[in-house]
C-alpha cells in the first residue's frame, strides 16, 4: 500500500466515523463538533485528488463560517430536554419506515451500478489548481456564477429585513 491509499482509507474511515457520530450524538453542540471534523477529513480528500482550492474553500466556508452559524443557531435555540415536545409514537414508526425505504434505494442503486475501476491519483495535473478553476468560472461559467452572487446578495438582504425588529 502507497501512502496515498493509506491517506484515503484514514480520511475515509474519519469522514464515516465522525458522520455516524454527528447523526448518533445526543448533544446538538456535540454533532456541530463532529460534523467540523467530517468536513476537514473531506478536505483531506480533495488534497488527495489534487483540488487544493476546493480543500481550502471547504475549510474557510464550511469548517469556519456555516458552522459557526451552525453553532451561534443552536445556542440562541437553547435546546433542552426538559422543555423539548414529546415525539408521537406513530412519528418516530413514519420515520423508521421512511429511512428504511431511503436505505432500501442505495442498496438498490448500488448493486445496479457497475463496479468501479481502480485509479490512481494523478498528482501532476492541473484539474484542481485556482488558476484552471478561474479560467473555466469566467470564461464557460460566468453567467450562472453571476446569478449565483445575486441570489446570494438577495438572500442576504432578506436575512436582514427578516431580522430585523419591529420598533
Amino acid at each position: 500500500m502507497t501512502i496515498t491509499e493509506i491517506l484515503f482509507w484514514f480520511l475515509t474511515v474519519l469522514a464515516v466515523g465522525g458522520a455516524l457520530m454527528m447523526v448518533f450524538s445526543k448533544n446538538p453542540v456535540y454533532s456541530v463538533l463532529w460534523l467540523i471534523v467530517v468536513f476537514f477529513a473531506i478536505s483531506g480528500h480533495y488534497i488527495l485528488l489534487n483540488a487544493q482550492f476546493l480543500a481550502i474553500v471547504n475549510i474557510i466556508v464550511y469548517a469556519g463560517a456555516i458552522m459557526v452559524l451552525f453553532l451561534f443557531v443552536i445556542m440562541l435555540m437553547n435546546l433542552n430536554a426538559d422543555n423539548e415536545p414529546q415525539k408521537n409514537k406513530w412519528l418516530k414508526i413514519a420515520g423508521i419506515i421512511a429511512g428504511g425505504c431511503l436505505m432500501l434505494v442505495f442498496v438498490a442503486a448500488l448493486k445496479q451500478s457497475e463496479t468501479l475501476t481502480v485509479q490512481q491519483v494523478n498528482m501532476g495535473g492541473t484539474a484542481g489548481l485556482i488558476h484552471q478553476l478561474g479560467k473555466t468560472l469566467f470564461t464557460d461559467y460566468v453567467l450562472p456564477f453571476e446569478i449565483s452572487s445575486v441570489l446570494f446578495l438577495s438572500a442576504m438582504v432578506g436575512a436582514v429585513v427578516i431580522g430585523k425588529k419591529e420598533d
